[in-house]
């Protein structure tokens, strides 16, 4: 082991970003600007950029599933809240978590109002309306409050849950809707003639209400279809007669109703600029109508299950829709009948997942038979294959090509073209096999996979498709392959608790089997492939050296992966036998660290040297799953079994979702039915091909940590004094340059950009351009590039150039997607410049021979002379003095290049 690499790979990864999972439960918000869509994942937050098309996800977690989110009308501010009510207050633009609080129930409705100082939620039956607590931004000290949620009223009139609470565009009121078949008016404050109002009609509960744009009229929606008009008039029967303003209440004026036979209404929107009032259904159906004719414009079936939230955006253009079961997520532009976005995860679990060669894509196998390409940038699957027909076990890359190999439980080992998106191979054996692990040789010649039905390793040609060999010797199922990144080299593991190593070309064992003690779970090379580490199921991880077959090292795992005691778990975390081996293990791309995971919430990265644990990684602590949690609470277990898994909904309030609409006639389903709590557990992790970040594929989706997770956050984003003379006078009187510079790139004013940029000092450009923010540094590539192509400061910009190559080029490689079109101005730039100064210098070569010359005969009159030249220049006079000493030769050259030789002559 001490030949082995040294460890001098950072450790300290973090949470990046959140993949393969695009919505699970809760309500979806637009941004006020309507380009952003929030959409709460597990027991995280999502957020999509709709113009740009990027993803990325908050760096908070609830405890639990969040139940629902809400946005202030400036979208700085965003309150989410779990199933426990808990909620959480973050910063939207700085990403930063500012409050914690507990409403101490379960929130079924949240909405902030119009004006931003005050938000209603539901609790149960009740609503509560609250002041929005103030920011560090807001108040004058600057600082956070020890008690920032102060309630201002509570309203207890419903008699069954509040679905849904919709402000009035003047903030002065708001409906709410519930599921005690009735909607209610409320007012902010006590409002002279007004009291609190109830609006029944309906025979099934409201989904929502909303007010029209003038205020005069109230749309309902209740779970049957209704859709009610109501306004405020007097009785229908004395209209020619004269009213008293007893006679003036809210009436139903109008009555519509969705005709969707047997489906239901789950969840409607509206949107009072345009009277759009949108509507999905049960059936995966959604219908946009036109109020207050209630004129459909189109309906469309964008999903296989029930529909379970609708939201517009502030311009009334885009309708987002969120669908759990399957995890769905669409934005639907109406008038040009187009999607926007549309995603979706995988439903069930992922079984595995690998880097491409460049770093830039991830892809995901699960058991939904599905096989997912994610760009890592942009956050969002770029393409979905459906060919397999079961479950897809495995998939590795070629080293050379865009090339995928899967293998699948259906039979079948398929190869895939990336560039085409197309399946151009398909491998399959003799007899009928359930394929679970693959290997692809580093040539992309030859591909492996094995079977827990056969014994056998089955051997193919990619180029003919071919079955070419079939390796025996294996006594148990092939759990795990691996191909020596060199070539050449097979390593198989079984269940036979044996451990062998392949010749393919020569069809032979090179040595004798590695015996463990155990059954082998998982194998993987290390990047020099001079050694292999092997994973078996008693928890043990053994280091074996491929020249000799022996074992060098060895480390005891259980204790490390060991932890959470799952709801039906009879034992406690630390006795329980199911999570205490690694299901996957990962060399680091330098071969220093081995990442390790398994049935459990946590990821253990180890030294390969040192055979320490170097960083443990918790995967998820969100109480929704189960195995989070170190102890249970004995309360919670009862004579039916554990709490958790207990409906305690009802049958006739819950009877829809005990429908199996999957079996055709069936009406009732399975009436004893209990809801089942996913397992934490992680099925696959990979290093990225610099090492910069890796992945896990865990029951919460598609986990990335990396090195690298800093915000690029403008500091002055919220800060609104900035002005051409608070700019100059940081520039001038406080001589702070990096301020300075970034105040004038945040006015963008091309005048004030070029005189701070000018007045910097050549020997304050590296410590200017080291703290200069990232979200910035294109801007300035782009900046210096046109500078120097423009400008007579040749040396000056070249210097700005190399400092922001050393001091930003780790960032500059790994975001090349984002300045790929500011790094080509600086090559042309520096080119052009490099061709200039050729030129100049051939066409100059004998007049510096004769400078050079006289300056050795004499001395005085070349002194002279490079002093008439410098006076007759007035560009050197304008120069900073700092730049003037690093600059007068290139004027110099510049003066005779212009002038004639026999004037020169002439003047000597």
């Amino acid at each position: 082991m001490r030949n082995g690499p040294a460890v001098n790979m950072k450790t300290d990864f973090k949470f990046s970003n959140l993949l393969g999972t695009v919505y699970c439960r809760g309500n979806l918000l637009f941004s006020p600007d309507g380009t952003h869509l929030y959409s709460p994942v597990g027991n995280r937050v999502t957020v999509f950029n709709l113009v740009d098309n990027k993803s990325w996800t908050l760096p908070f977690s609830h405890r639990k599933n969040i139940a629902r989110i809400g946005l202030t009308p400036q979208g700085n501010l965003l309150l989410s809240v779990d199933e426990d009510g808990q909620a959480i207050f973050t910063s939207v633009p700085r990403r930063v978590v500012l409050y914690h609080f507990s409403f101490k129930s379960t929130v079924t409705a949240l909405s902030f109002s119009p004006s931003g100082r005050h938000f209603a939620v539901g609790l149960g039956r009740k609503i509560e309306v609250w002041h929005v607590p103030s920011t560090p931004d807001s108040n004058a000290e600057g600082d956070l409050e020890f008690a920032p949620f102060v309630r201002h009223h509570t309203h207890a009139q419903h008699f069954d849950d509040v679905r849904h609470i919709e402000w009035s565009s003047d903030s002065r009121f708001f409906l709410s809707a519930s599921k005690d078949l009735t909607a209610r008016i409320w007012s902010l404050n006590p409002e002279g003639g007004f009291t609190p109002t109830v609006l029944s009609g309906h025979r099934q509960g409201v989904v929502g209400a909303w007010f029209s744009k003038d205020q005069e009229t109230i749309y309902t929606v209740s779970k049957d279809g209704a859709v009610l008009d109501w306004q405020y008039t007097g009785r229908p029967d004395r209209e020619d007669e004269m009213q008293d303003d007893d006679d003036m209440r809210w009436r139903i004026v109008k009555k519509h109703y969705f005709m969707q036979n047997s489906a239901t209404l789950r969840c409607a929107a509206f949107h009072p600029e345009s009277n759009l009032l949108v509507a999905g259904f049960s059936n995966g159906l959604f219908g946009l109508y036109e109020m207050p004719d209630f004129n459909m414009i189109h309906t469309l079936s964008i999903s296989q299950n029930e529909i379970d939230f609708v939201t517009i955006n502030k311009s009334g253009e885009w309708l987002a829709f969120g669908a759990s079961k399957l995890g769905q997520l669409l934005v639907w532009e109406w008038q040009s009948e187009s999607y926007i976005l549309k995603q979706q995860g995988h439903p069930d679990a992922m079984n595995a997942l690998e880097y491409a060669p460049d770093g830039q894509r991830i892809v995901t196998t699960a058991d939904d038979g599905k096989i997912k390409v994610w760009d890592v940038e942009s956050g969002f699957c770029i393409v979905t294959f459906t060919e397999h027909t079961s479950g897809v076990t495995a998939c590795e890359f070629a080293k050379k090509g865009s090339v995928l190999f899967t293998a699948s439980l259906d039979g079948s080992v398929r190869a895939w073209d990336l560039i085409r998106y197309r399946n151009f191979r398909t491998f399959t054996a003799p007899e009928r096999l359930s394929f679970s692990c693959l290997a692809v040789d580093p040539s992309g010649e030859v591909v492996a996979a094995g079977s827990v039905d056969s014994f056998d390793i089955h051997i193919w040609s990619v180029q003919t498709g071919q079955l070419l060999d079939r390796l025996t010797g294996h006594e148990g199922p092939v759990s795990s392959l691996a191909f020596a990144p060199n070539g050449g080299l097979l390593v198989s593991g079984s269940w036979d608790r044996t451990a062998r190593i392949w010749s393919i070309f020569d069809r032979t064992q090179t040595s004798e089997p590695l015996q463990l003690q155990s059954d082998i779970l998982d194998i993987a090379f290390r990047p020099d492939s001079l050694q292999i580490a092997v994973s078996t199921l008693d928890g043990q991880l053994s280091f074996w050296t491929v020249s000799e077959a022996e074992q060098v090292a060895g480390l005891d795992g259980r204790r490390d992966v060991s932890g959470g005691r799952k709801i039906t778990d009879r034992r406690t975390a630390a006795n329980v036998s199911g999570t205490k081996a690694f299901s996957t293990i990962r060399y680091s791309t330098d071969g220093s660290c081995l990442l390790a995971g398994g049935n459990s919430k946590y990821i253990c990265l180890y030294s390969v040297t040192t055979m320490v644990l170097l960083k443990k990684f918790t995967v998820s602590v969100n109480l929704s799953l189960s195995g989070t949690q170190e102890f249970l609470n004995s309360k919670l277990l009862t004579e039916a079994g554990p709490e958790g898994l207990l409906d305690d909904q009802g049958e006739a309030s819950d009877l829809e979702a005990r429908i199996d609409r999957s079996l055709p006639g069936s009406k009732r389903g399975d009436p004893s039915a209990r809801k089942r709590m996913a397992e934490v557990r992680v099925n696959g992790v990979a290093f990225s091909p610099n090492g910069t970040a890796f992945c896990a594929a865990s029951t919460e989706g598609l986990l990335i940590y990396s090195l690298d997770s800093t915000v690029q956050f403008d500091p002055f984003d919220l800060n609104m004094e900035i002005t051409p003379a608070s700019t100059l006078a940081v520039l001038q009187q406080e001589k702070d340059y990096l301020k300075a510079l970034v105040m004038a790139f945040r006015l963008n004013e091309a005048g004030l950009i070029q005189r701070v940029f000018q007045a910097i000092p050549y020997t304050d450009i590296g410590l200017v351009v080291e703290q200069f923010p990232t979200v910035y540094v294109a801007r300035l590539l782009r900046y210096v590039a046109a500078q120097t192509e423009q400008s007579p400061h040749v040396e000056f910009c070249l210097l700005w150039i190399k400092a922001l190559v050393d001091k930003h080029g780790g960032w500059l490689t790994a975001n090349r997607s984002k300045v790929d079109v500011e790094l080509r101005i600086v090559a042309r730039a520096v080119t052009k410049m490099k061709d200039e100064i050729r030129r100049l210098a051939d066409e100059n070569v004998y007049m510096v021979d004769y400078l050079l010359g006289q300056a050795r005969e004499k001395p005085g009159e070349t002194q002279a002379l490079l002093e008439w030249s410098a006076q007759k220049d007035g560009e050197v006079k304008a120069l900073p003095s700092s730049e003037t000493q690093g600059l007068r030769f290139d004027d110099i050259m510049q003066d005779a290049a212009a002038e004639s030789e026999e004037e020169w002559i002439g003047l000597e």
